[in-house]
């Protein structure tokens, strides 16, 4: 159930980010005293109806989950503001939309792999949590659709929490993402979210960014790389990613194999869900009484990693969609023609 809130609940503090949409604040809960996260719609985009319509499905399909590996939600709901930024007299002024989560104290594993590939235990023991909160999303209907390391975060104590859910599909409510758009991070992106197939997109959607991510805890990078979207796209449509287990022959092979068979083309032939994809990963769990090295070492990596505040940029590219490559496409056409008709008329 949406839990309606008003912005003063909360005692707005430091600026933690702005992204397209919205800027995050670390804020205080006057009703509990609890540490929590703001989200804020910008300005300029609050009188876009696409936007809005979006960022209200954020916030219910957030209502409807609970899970200790998916940002928790505390309630939102709108607020008016004026040019300034400040609270809007007489209800005048934009109208910005606004919910509150957990705050997270750490980082994200997009931080963490820029220091390179995770030992496998570790890596193993991620995609646990990775799959325990996507069985969470799926058995409620929501597809993550946007599944890569930036929307992983992790805490000082190596906990994992699965978050942004702006471009989310809600199977149990309209689709607000017409028919062709491709949505999602194109290092990270099913073959069937390319195509822009939105009637193929589902649970098994969200299992070949797993296998992604996975493949790069394991070797450090991601199965398929390159200049522009278009070659990585091309890749993800067409090749085969190198074997895990040529790139590091020492991976037990169920690993090897379970991330090779999320990274089917097909998505039928998939794994049935992210539950069988925790089990395989659970038989290769270890015991960190065992471990404790590995864990004592993780531990720190992170504390130097998330205290240095190390930004992860691995090229960053425009999301695309067929709409707008159609409209360039269309644009050099008709480019072409007038340089044809200039040519022939002199």
């Amino acid at each position: 159930m949406h839990l309606q809130r008003k912005l003063d609940d909360f005692k707005l503090g430091e600026l933690l980010g702005t992204g397209t949409v919205g800027t995050v604040y670390a804020a205080e809960d006057r009703t509990t005293g609890q540490e929590v996260a703001v989200k804020i719609l910008l300005p300029e985009v609050s009188l876009d109806r696409n936007i809005v319509a979006r960022f209200e499905r954020e916030m219910l399909i957030l209502s409807k989950l609970s899970h200790p590996n998916i940002i928790r939600y505390y309630g939102g709901g709108g607020h008016d503001f004026d040019r300034q930024g400040a609270t809007a007299a007489g209800g005048h002024g934009v109208h910005r939309l606004f919910y509150a989560m957990e705050l997270v104290h750490g980082g994200s594993l997009k931080q963490v792999l820029t220091s390179g590939k995770l030992p496998w235990q570790q890596a193993v023991r991620y995609g646990i949590k990775v799959c325990s909160a996507l069985q969470h999303a799926h058995n409620y209907g929501i597809v993550h659709r946007d599944l890569k390391p930036g929307n992983l975060y992790l805490t000082y104590n190596g906990e994992l929490k699965l978050g942004d859910f702006g471009i989310a599909l809600d199977t149990g409510e309209a689709s607000l993402t017409a028919t062709g758009l491709i949505v999602g991070s194109y290092l990270y992106m099913a073959p069937e979210q390319i195509r822009g197939e939105t009637g193929r997109i589902g649970n098994q959607t969200d299992l070949y960014a797993l296998g992604c991510i996975l493949y790069e805890m394991l070797v450090g990078r991601p199965p398929f790389q390159g200049a522009t979207f278009a070659q990585i796209f091309d890749q993800h449509l067409k090749d085969d990613p190198v074997p895990l287990v040529e790139l590091d022959p020492s991976l037990p092979k169920s690993l090897c194999d379970i991330v090779m068979q999320c990274l089917a083309k097909n998505p039928y032939q998939r794994p049935l869900n992210a539950r069988h994809v925790q089990g395989v990963l659970s038989e290769l769990d270890v015991s960190w009484d065992r471990e404790d090295e590995i864990y004592r070492a993780e531990l720190s990596r992170l504390r130097k990693i998330f205290d240095a505040g190390v930004i992860y940029d691995q090229g960053a590219l425009p999301e695309v969609s067929w709409a707008r490559l159609g409209m360039l496409a269309g644009m050099v056409v008709v480019i072409c023609l007038l340089f044809w008709l200039f040519a022939n008329l002199s």
